[in-house]
C-alpha cells in the first residue's frame, strides 16, 4: 500500500468509526509499536513516529540497562516489505483492539458529564433484576430499585429516564438511570415549560412518592409570570404531558413562599389551613385546620402531610380546631405539659412521630390523629370549593386525592 493509499484509508476509517484522524493515527502508532515488539530480534523498547502529511514511519529503538534506563538509541525502521509482513501478522488484531478501547473511552466521556440529565431510550429487555434501555449507541441500565413499583415496562416502548451514575467498565460505560429520582420531575418540566428552561420560573423544591403523587414548589423571577399557571399550561396541557410520561402519577403544583408559615399552608393544599405556628428553631410547624379539612390535610395514609413535610423541610403536626379547643397538644413541638403515660418518639426509618405508651403499645401520628378526629372521612370524599384554585393538581384539579 502506498503512502497516499494509507492516508486515504486512515481518513475513510476515521469517518466510519466517527473518530478524528489524529486519534486514529495515535492508535496506528501504538499498534505498529506492539507489532514491532513481536518480531524476532526486536529491541527492548521502541518509539514509533509518523508524519501525517507523507505517512512516513520512523522506528527509534532502545535497549534497557540494568537500572531500567533507555540506552543505545538507534534507528530501526523496518523496510517497506518487512513492515508489511509485521502488519500482516499482528497489526489488524492490535489495531482493532485499540479502536474498540478508544470508542469505549469516547462513549464514557460523552456520558460522564451527563449525570443529572434526562435521556430517552427504547426498552430492550426486562426481568426481575433490571431493565435495559437502548439509547442508540449505548445501553442504559434501569435497576429494579430505580423503577416505579407499579410500572410494567414492555419491550419496544419508549421511555424517559434520569441519569444517576455513569460507571467506567472494561466493556464500556455503564449508564445507570432512574424512573423514581425527583430529578426526573424537574427535567420533564424543563422540557415542557419554556419558562423553566429559560430561568424565569424556578422549581424550588420537590417531594415525590413514585407512582403515587408528587408535590413541587415553583417560584417566578418575573412578577408578570404566574409560576403555577406556566407549569400547568393552557387547559393543563403542559402538566398533562409530564403526567402521561409518569404513567398517571398525580402532580400538585404549589407556589413557593419565603414566609415559612405561608409555604407550609400552601404545601398542605388542597386542604385549607386556619393557622400555622412555626417553632423557634424553624424545624417544626403546628398546623390548625377546620374540622372538616382534617382528613384532607392528612391525606390517604398520611400522604398529603408527609409530602408537605418533605417539600418544606419541617416536621408538620396537624390539629383540627376542635382538638385545639380541647387542649390536645401538637405532636413534635415543645410543650410545657408533661405526660406520664408515654412519650412521642420519631420513627428512625419513616421519620413519622409515634406515641409510645407506658403499657408498651405504639400508635403512629396518623393513627392518633384519626382516633382524635373520630370518624375520619377518606380524602377522596372531600371536594373543596373553587376558592382553593391556588394549588393546581394534575388530572382532576384541586382536591383530587385519588
Amino acid at each position: 500500500m502506498s503512502n497516499l493509499d494509507m492516508g486515504e484509508a486512515i481518513r475513510m476509517l476515521a469517518q466510519e468509526k466517527q473518530m478524528s484522524e489524529d486519534d486514529l493515527l495515535h492508535v496506528l502508532v501504538d499498534a505498529l509499536a506492539s507489532a514491532y515488539k513481536r518480531r524476532q530480534g526486536a529491541a527492548d523498547e521502541v518509539v514509533v513516529e509518523v508524519n501525517p502529511q507523507t505517512m512516513e514511519f520512523t522506528f527509534t529503538a532502545y535497549d534497557l540497562d540494568e537500572d531500567g534506563n533507555w540506552v543505545n538509541e538507534r534507528d530501526d525502521t523496518p523496510r517497506r516489505e518487512e513492515l508489511g509482513r509485521i502488519a500482516a501478522q499482528t497489526f489488524r488484531q492490535v489495531m482493532g483492539q485499540r479502536i474498540r478501547e478508544v470508542e469505549r473511552d469516547r462513549k464514557f466521556e460523552e456520558y460522564a458529564n451527563r449525570e443529572g440529565d434526562i435521556v430517552t431510550g427504547i426498552i430492550q429487555q426486562t426481568d426481575t433484576r433490571y431493565t435495559l434501555l437502548d439509547l442508540g449507541r449505548v445501553e442504559a441500565l434501569l435497576p429494579q430499585a430505580e423503577q416505579v413499583q407499579f410500572e410494567r415496562p414492555q419491550p419496544g416502548e419508549r421511555s424517559k429516564a434520569y441519569i444517576v451514575e455513569v460507571r467506567k467498565t472494561a466493556k464500556g460505560p455503564q449508564i445507570v438511570v432512574s424512573r423514581t429520582h425527583p430529578g426526573l420531575i424537574k427535567r420533564l418540566f424543563e422540557l415542557e415549560v419554556p419558562e423553566i428552561a429559560d430561568g424565569i420560573v424556578e422549581l424550588k423544591a420537590c417531594a415525590r412518592e413514585p407512582g403515587a403523587r408528587t408535590k413541587i414548589a415553583v417560584w417566578s423571577n418575573d412578577h408578570n409570570v404566574d409560576p403555577v399557571g406556566a407549569c400547568v399550561g393552557a387547559r393543563g396541557a403542559r402538566v398533562r404531558m409530564v403526567v402521561n410520561e409518569l404513567r398517571g402519577e398525580k402532580i400538585d403544583i404549589v407556589p413557593f413562599s419565603e414566609d415559612l408559615a405561608d409555604f407550609v399552608a400552601k404545601a398542605l393544599s388542597p386542604a385549607k389551613v386556619t393557622q400555622v405556628n412555626i417553632s423557634d428553631d424553624r424545624t417544626a410547624a403546628d398546623v390548625i385546620v377546620p374540622d372538616h379539612q382534617l382528613s384532607l390535610a392528612i391525606g390517604r395514609e398520611g400522604q398529603n402531610a408527609r409530602l408537605a413535610a418533605r417539600l418544606t423541610g419541617v416536621h408538620i403536626a396537624i390539629r383540627s380546631e376542635t382538638q385545639v379547643a380541647e387542649g390536645v397538644p401538637a405532636m413534635g413541638l415543645e410543650s410545657d405539659v408533661e405526660y406520664e403515660e408515654g412519650q412521642w418518639v420519631s420513627n428512625a426509618e419513616s421519620g413519622e412521630m409515634e406515641w409510645h405508651a407506658a403499657d408498651g403499645s405504639v400508635v403512629s401520628q396518623t393513627e392518633w390523629l384519626a382516633q382524635q378526629a373520630g370518624d375520619v372521612r377518606d380524602a377522596e370524599e372531600v371536594v373543596p370549593g373553587s376558592e382553593e384554585s391556588e394549588t393546581m393538581t394534575a388530572e382532576g384539579g384541586a382536591g383530587d386525592e385519588d
